[in-house]
Parts: structure tokens; sequence; C-alpha cells
């Protein structure tokens, strides 16, 4: 067997995932796993079962988890970080843990096991709603600027309290790793202001490797200077080819997002652009 896909909405709570993972003992070779456990009532001691269970998974290159809406705690995150440490050929990695209660010290321990996935070359993280602040965005930033073969990032952040520092640490680990070309980033809800978005700014100014870029700041504190000095950045990002960028719900005027729309469409050598203000 080469991929198992199980898809769930059934409540299976922590007995039922503890019956799912041990099937996972005979699946040895598996190449491809895709477990859908959103909304299952599973806890800390249920994902850590699981976990224990999907270690043997050792050739799995190829791994989607889905525990959104469940309890997993920063126990959880640890177990979950043990497992995809023991998967070392992992190239492929979507770990979907929106509102599971991880914190700061769930990210960082998630973070970690990034580090040994040495083939890893294309990760979604999805991590709303998970009160990450500072810390944890330092352990993300620091960690993934290590992922050397690491080519596509899709960061999705939304409703944590990043905040500047958090935003200034995060960009500068992610834009330091020279392998990243495709990055998309959601950071909606986060208590951004200007200050964090010169740093981000001026942080991709720097990143030559950036080809294609998703940028979402929906519902921040930014303001003109922030946006002046963003879009004089994003021009000076010489390899960028494919730009999306969303801007609602921050503290701009009409006149002031349409000055920043007709500068960013003079970026001639964007190939595909989309704004949103």
């Amino acid at each position: 067997m080469h991929s198992l896909n199980h898809k769930s909405y059934n409540q299976i709570g922590e007995e039922g995932s503890s019956s799912l993972g041990s099937i996972l003992l005979n699946c040895v070779n598996l190449s491809t796993l895709g477990l859908y456990l959103y909304q299952n009532q599973i806890n800390e001691q249920g994902v850590s079962t699981l976990c224990s269970y999907l270690k043997n998974c050792k050739n799995l290159s190829n791994l989607t988890l889905q525990l959104t809406d469940n309890q997993i705690g920063v126990q959880g995150a640890q177990a979950l970080s043990s497992a995809i440490v023991s998967c070392q050929n992992i190239s492929v990695l979507s770990l979907y843990l929106y509102n599971v209660q991880i914190g700061d010290e769930g990210t960082k321990a998630l973070s970690v096991a990034f580090l040994s996935c040495i083939n890893l070359s294309n990760l979604t993280l999805l991590l709303a709603r998970n009160q990450i602040g500072l810390q944890g965005a330092q352990a993300l930033g620091s960690s993934l600027a290590n992922c050397t073969n690491l080519q596509s990032l899709k960061l999705f952040l939304v409703n944590n309290q990043i905040g500047n520092q958090g935003l200034s640490a995060l960009s500068t680990g992610l834009l330091s790793n020279k392998s990243l070309s495709n990055l998309k980033i959601d950071l909606t809800n986060n208590q951004i202001n200007d200050e964090g978005v010169l740093v981000l700014g001026t942080t991709l100014a720097n990143s030559t490797k950036i080809k294609s870029l998703g940028l979402d700041l929906t519902n921040n504190q930014i303001g003109v200077e922030g946006v002046v000095a963003l879009g004089s950045c994003l021009a000076k990002c010489i390899n960028l080819s494919n730009l999306t960028f969303q801007l609602r719900q921050n503290q701009l005027s009409d006149a002031q997002k349409q000055r920043l729309v007709i500068k960013i469409f003079k970026f001639k050598r964007l190939v595909a652009k989309s704004i949103a203000l």
C-alpha cells in the first residue's frame, strides 16, 4: 500500500484516533498519507497516541494532517513534532491546525521538527487562531530559514498576536532562506502597523529568490507611511513575477489605496498581479 486517505467528521474522539492509528502499524511502506480529522473531539492524549503509530511510517514522502478544531494543545503539538522527526523522507507536508490551542510553546515544538525534514520542499502550514505571539514567530522564522531544500511555503497565521516584532523575526528568517521562491503568507488580524510593514518591506527588497509572493495584511493598523514604504520595497524585488496582495480594513483612504495600485501595476516585470485594498 502506498496511499491511505481517511476522511472523517464523526467525533471519533480519543478512542477512535487510537484505533485509526493502529491501522498504520501495517503500513510501513506507505508513501502518501492524508488524515482529515477536523472537529472530532480529539484531545492531547488522542493525538499523542495517533502520532506514536505514525512514527512507524518512515517511508512517507507526502503527508497531510487536518486536525482543525480539536483540542490537541502543547502536548499534542510535541507529539506531532516527534512523529514528523521520525519521518525524515517527507518532501511535501501539509498541516492544518486551525484553532487547536497550541500557542507559542506548541509552535516552537513544531518548528523543531521542520529542521529534521532535510528533503522538505513544499510546506503548507495553517496555524490560524492559536494565540501565537513573538516567541512562536521567532521559532518559525529561525527553523524555516534553515530548511535548505524548501521551495514553496504557504503560511496562514490569521487571528494570532504576531505583532511588529514577530513579523520582523518571521520575515527575516523566511527571506534568508536561499531556496525559497514561492511564498504565500496570511497575517490577517495580527496587530501589525507601519513599523512592522517597513521591516517586512526592507526584508523583501533584499530577497533575490522570491518569484511568487502572496501577502495578506487585512485588518491590521497599517497607514500611508507603511504602504508607501512597502510599495517602494516591492519595486526592488528584482525576480518577483507573480504578486497577490491584500490590504483590506487598514487605515488608508481611497486615494491612498489608488496610488498604491497604480504604483504596483507599473511594475513591468510582473506577469500576474492581483491587488485587493
